[in-house]
């Protein structure tokens, strides 16, 4: 994409790309839903507070060699090593492929392997959907956390009954509400993507570009059954 961007930037054309980024010599701005390091500190912290910080619990992942995935995972490592999770010990890291079925199985090997396993964190929608609807139909169900990324209206029913107290993502429609913003504000001259720059986000307030010219939405969305209700996504 980035010849055609470039091309179009030549003729005064501002570029803002948000969720999935082109290289930076294809835009002045991008706008990212959240930091790596937001999402995998995050998941650890939301899982944490459900299980009182203590017991065995397991990682849920899609493949080994997902990037975006074991960057999470490097991160949730690291928030694990901090003393108020001294009592929480991280026993696997398992793989469902980002297949529903092998997604289910691992769940199910994972709760057979290790008996006193206290909590799941799956860092993917296909997984924490698949693990959700395991425990949702077993003893576990109230027993074992699980938290994790998954989208409101895959996860509904799980939080509804009872299976999965909070899980996170990000909100689309603030995604896409920042980028028109961004957008409006390089069209208009107030910024160019120069790291320092700030500018006015309607009813999300001010936001400044970061290095590389990325502008972050915020900490990611928590969901519970106090809030779900107001997602459609």
């Amino acid at each position: 994409m980035v010849p055609a961007l470039k091309a179009a930037q030549s003729q005064g054309v501002k570029v803002v790309t948000f969720d999935s980024d082109t290289a930076p010599e294809g835009r002045q701005v991008f706008v990212n839903q959240a930091s790596a390091e937001d999402l995998g500190r995050s998941e650890v912290q939301l899982l944490a507070k459900q299980i009182k910080n203590s017991g065995e619990i397991a990682i849920l992942s899609a493949t080994p060699n997902a990037t975006n995935q074991n960057t999470w995972i490097k991160f949730m490592q690291d928030e694990l090593k901090k003393p108020e999770y001294k009592d929480m010990k991280l026993v696997k890291v398992a793989y469902g492929n980002d297949d529903d079925q092998d997604s289910f199985q691992q769940t199910q090997g994972l709760l057979q392997a290790y008996p006193n396993l206290k909590g799941i964190i799956s860092p993917t929608t296909v997984g924490i959907a698949a693990a959700a609807r395991y425990l949702s139909g077993s003893n576990y169900k109230g027993k074992v956390a699980l938290t994790g990324l998954g989208t409101p209206n895959q996860m509904r029913k799980f939080v509804q009954d009872g299976t999965v107290q909070a899980f996170e993502l990000w909100d689309p429609g603030k995604l896409g509400y920042l980028a028109a913003y961004a957008a409006a504000a390089l069209a208009s001259g107030q910024i160019t993507g120069k790291e320092g720059e700030s500018f006015k986000a309607g009813e999300l307030g001010d936001y400044k570009v970061d290095k590389g010219g990325e502008v972050l939405l915020g900490p990611p969305q928590v969901f519970d059954k106090q809030n779900i209700a107001q997602f459609d996504f």
